[in-house]
């Protein structure tokens, strides 16, 4: 039998990818189980937007468009940038992706020369240190604190950097933990990374979703700053468009008509009738954007009150995004329910099978001393999962 790659053998599963999997498996097996894995809103896309796919069916746009996206979705993007950020990009400037996985891989294809190191503080996205990994980068951990609100220092920053460095990833509002860098972190950032001629990788994705003050864009603090920054959006989280499959990267020009080669090879041009429907959404209404920020607001507030109410589990919390990082230091090296807990491994598989409740192990975040919980998901499900905790936790 032929061998498999090694690069390729070397790269780990996502891990919130795992669980809903599992999760899916028992609920279609007729199982009472409550999710809180994968990272998608239940809501459904609205309305305006999924009119604008359907007449660009009527219309006969189905066939390709250029690799890195129409020029109408490009404009969209650069007028949401002026609105939204105060931020001046041209279409020369904007890659569209299928998703905005697919803009970082695209990054880090663009980026990386073997061996180059890329900065991911801790707890990070699961998938930042594959992806680097898959560009023959080197992730490089930058470990944080819960009492920092998981936020690194400048010193910390500094005391990492190399001259193999190559990036750092900013993801604020944060997948899993939920935080967010204010303007004067993201301004010591960005004179770290001017000074040392390193590229910032701000993955923007969970703008909307902020629930104290107004984020901002580490690409605004100048032009030197602005040429080694690279966005990452997309309409996934702030408009319900998971399945949509758009996202897309601002950056220097040279950057782009890279990233745009690598695409061109790889997959083409983005789903040419969900680029329509993206204009929709990016050109559209806000209201219901809003009433979907208000409701995960609302959740928020109930998983943290119930969670910090529980014996031997506690939270921050989260700033945006809609993700809750529990602790669970104190449960490990005990047994609940007659499983041992040796890390988040242990306790999200012996709460999906004891409690049928399914949360994401701080593993694959590298924060094995938490599980991650979503609220991207009804009131009435986060009840009943809370309930089922505190059960779980008196096994």
């Amino acid at each position: 039998m032929s061998s498999i790659a090694k690069k390729a053998s070397g790269i780990s599963p996502s891990s919130t990818l795992a669980i809903d999997a599992k999760f899916k498996s028992m609920k279609a097996q007729g199982l009472d189980v409550v999710g809180f894995g994968a990272g998608e809103p239940d809501f459904d896309t609205p309305q305006h937007i999924k009119d604008a796919a359907i007449e660009a069916i009527k219309q006969g746009k189905t066939k390709y468009t250029p690799a890195s996206g129409t020029l109408e979705l490009k404009q969209a993007i650069c007028r949401k940038f002026k609105r939204d950020n105060g931020l001046d990009y041209e279409p020369a400037n904007i890659v569209v992706s299928n998703g905005a996985k697919h803009s970082l891989v695209n990054i880090f294809m663009a980026i990386c020369n073997p061996g180059d190191e890329v900065i991911i503080p801790a707890p990070y996205w699961v998938s930042y240190p594959e992806m680097v990994k898959i560009a023959d980068g080197v992730p490089v951990f930058l470990p944080t604190k819960e009492e920092n609100d998981f936020k690194f220092s400048i010193e910390d920053l500094k005391a990492v950097i190399t001259p193999k460095t190559r990036a750092i990833i900013i993801n604020s509002p944060s997948n899993p933990t939920g935080m967010v860098y204010d303007e004067e972190e993201l301004r010591e950032i960005a004179q770290v990374a001017v000074e040392h001629d390193i590229y910032v990788v701000s993955d923007e994705i969970y703008e909307h979703l902020t629930y104290e003050g107004k984020p901002v864009s580490i690409a605004t603090f100048g032009d030197a700053i602005k040429d080694l920054t690279i966005v990452v959006n997309g309409v996934s989280k702030t408009y319900a468009m998971t399945g949509w499959r758009i996202g897309y990267t601002a950056s220097n020009v040279a950057l782009a008509k890279v990233m745009s080669n690598v695409q061109s090879h790889a997959t083409s041009n983005p789903n040419t009738i969900a680029q329509a429907a993206a204009v929709a959404a990016l050109d559209g209404p806000t209201e219901t954007v809003e009433m979907m920020r208000n409701a995960f607001l609302e959740r928020r507030n109930y998983m943290v009150d119930r969670i910090n109410r529980m014996d031997g589990v506690s939270c921050l919390c989260p700033h945006g995004a809609f993700y809750v990082l529990m602790n669970i230091s104190k449960l490990i090296g005990k047994e609940i329910a007659g499983c041992y807990i040796g890390g988040s491994d242990d306790f999200a598989n012996a709460f999906l099978e004891k409690a049928n409740v399914a949360v994401v192990p701080g593993s694959g975040f590298g924060a094995d001393s938490y599980v991650r919980w979503s609220y991207a998901t009804s009131m009435e499900s986060i009840k009943e999962g809370l309930d089922r905790l505190e059960k779980f936790l008196a096994m």
